[in-house]
């Protein structure tokens, strides 16, 4: 069965920026399933839109932001 966008529901999302690149927090259920927690990087572009990035690894500052965000997002799961 291919992925219907449809069916994803986005429950919690919070975004914290970090010059020119922002990450994003959060908690999806796909067909009513199990609510799972996602995170996403975008970086800016030479005509300043938003592109899809690995996240991969996150610096000490980013962490630091993020951990909080994480947290809040574990509870609505």
């Amino acid at each position: 069965m291919p992925y219907d966008q449809a069916l994803d529901a986005e429950l919690f999302k919070e975004t914290k920026e970090f010059g020119n690149t922002r990450i994003s927090v959060g908690v999806y259920s796909y067909n009513d399933g199990e609510k799972k927690l996602q995170l996403s990087r975008e970086n800016k572009d030479q005509n300043e839109n938003w592109r899809f990035a690995k996240l991969g690894r996150m610096g000490k500052e980013e962490a630091r932001e993020i951990i909080p965000i994480m947290m809040k997002a574990a509870e609505s799961m």
